[in-house]
């Protein structure tokens, strides 16, 4: 029907003004100690091979057999959305040859990731992650590092109420002889056929199953942090030591399974006491045998993905994010032509400076431009008109306070 509103489909986060400031914020906080380690921006597409993620992520995956939002291109092609960023990294770096460059190859990125799962608050269809790979070496110091830099994005935000769970998956002789020992477990339960058919592709799943009659029927299954190989126990002894070096606190979780296949030996997960059950806001781990699976060189990598939704809703849990951390500094109000031309002088110049600045535009009266600068939640305000020119000083107005000063208009800056 013409005219008939259209909503945004149902699952989908999006930001408006002026929450989406402190979703910037957040995303921003998340990337910022990446840059700060060395890591280099990589732009990836929305949209891959779908044969991509069945080899990258893993079949018996929920993401790959329940959630992908799949489809045939205009060429008959299967295409798939991206669900998570690690597999179309690892494409990347073999297609580009980053692989053969200076290792660890070590990249973040940003964006939107799609999974088509029931909508509830901090799980969405369509959400933000940041994330990092760094690739190449087998290193626990580099571990130690990925984990220091997820941690050091919560803290920039201002995040306190939340704890990290490590474990580690092991190397493939850990995990074989875990397999025979936990296939054997699992085959004198009583499981429906679907349960079964999961666990026949990957046993170690039914660890991450919620529903509480599997929680309770795994409780005695054999845990593969005790069948560690005495390499994969020494690896992951370091880590520990790094993060204690490091003072970052972290939990020891056995249990722990993450919801994709690809993952070896260090294995990590931020959770915050806040959400609910969408309690997790970010995690990670290495991934050794990925990159060749997809068809490269048998190297090393370890990764995280931050979810920016979950930590935006953590920061609000905790109250430590504020819209008013977000307003402009000056708000300026002309009267006239003349004073237009100067005003936007004026903001031009502390724009440039670094500051932000808003400028009352539509000719409004005095009144009515008050009234959009209180709505603005500028901090200060000034007025420009004839005598303001000619004298070049302006009443600056502190809005919170409603406390004024005379100021040269040369002198803004410091006075703002």
């Amino acid at each position: 029907m013409a005219g008939q509103k259209i909503q945004a489909p149902k699952g989908v986060s999006e930001y408006v003004p002026p929450r989406s400031a402190a979703f910037e914020f957040v995303r921003e906080s998340l990337i910022e100690p990446a840059r700060l380690s060395g890591y280099q921006l990589i732009e990836l597409p929305v949209f891959e091979d779908t044969e991509l993620f069945k080899r990258g992520v893993g079949e018996s995956t929920d993401v790959v057999s329940k959630e992908m939002y799949t489809f045939e291109d205009r060429g008959g092609r299967s295409i798939t959305l991206r669900p998570e960023g690690t597999a179309g990294v690892m494409r990347a770096v073999i297609e580009h040859g980053l692989d053969r460059g200076q290792l660890p190859s070590k990249l973040w990125y940003s964006g939107a990731f799609f999974r088509a799962e029931r909508p509830q608050a901090g799980r969405y269809r369509q959400f933000y992650q940041v994330g990092i790979e760094a690739i190449g070496l087998d290193d626990p110091a580099i571990d130690a590092e990925v984990i220091a830099i997820a941690d050091a994005g919560f803290k920039r935000i201002g995040l306190s109420k939340y704890r990290l769970d490590i474990t580690s998956l092991g190397d493939a002789e850990s995990r074989s002889a875990h397999r025979i020992d936990l296939v054997a477990f699992i085959a004198s339960l009583d499981l429906d056929d679907a349960t079964k058919l999961r666990a026949s592709l990957n046993p170690l799943r039914l660890f991450d199953d919620k529903r509480p009659e599997i929680s309770q029927a795994m409780a005695d299954a054999p845990l593969l942090i005790n069948y560690l190989n005495q390499s994969s126990r020494e690896h992951f002894a370091k880590v520990t030591s790094y993060l204690d070096a490091l003072g970052i606190s972290y939990t020891l979780n056995p249990r722990m399974v993450r919801g994709l296949d690809y993952y070896t030996g260090t294995t990590f997960e931020f959770v915050h006491e806040l959400l609910g059950a969408q309690s997790g806001i970010g995690g990670g781990g290495r991934y050794d045998g990925l990159m060749a699976e997809l068809g490269g060189q048998a190297l090393s990598g370890i990764g995280f993905g931050l979810g920016v939704d979950r930590a935006l809703l953590a920061a609000e849990a905790e109250g430590v994010i504020s819209q008013d951390s977000f307003v402009s500094d000056l708000f300026i109000i002309p009267l006239d032509d003349l004073a237009k031309e100067k005003a936007l002088q004026i903001a031009s110049s502390l724009r440039h400076a670094g500051k932000t600045v808003e400028v009352a535009f539509g000719d409004r009266a005095l009144k009515g431009a008050m009234k959009g600068a209180d709505k603005s939640g500028a901090r200060y305000v000034i007025v420009i008109g004839d005598s303001e020119i000619t004298s070049a000083t302006v009443e600056l107005k502190e809005m919170k306070t409603g406390s004024t000063s005379s100021v040269k208009i040369d002198s803004l800056l410091s006075a703002i």
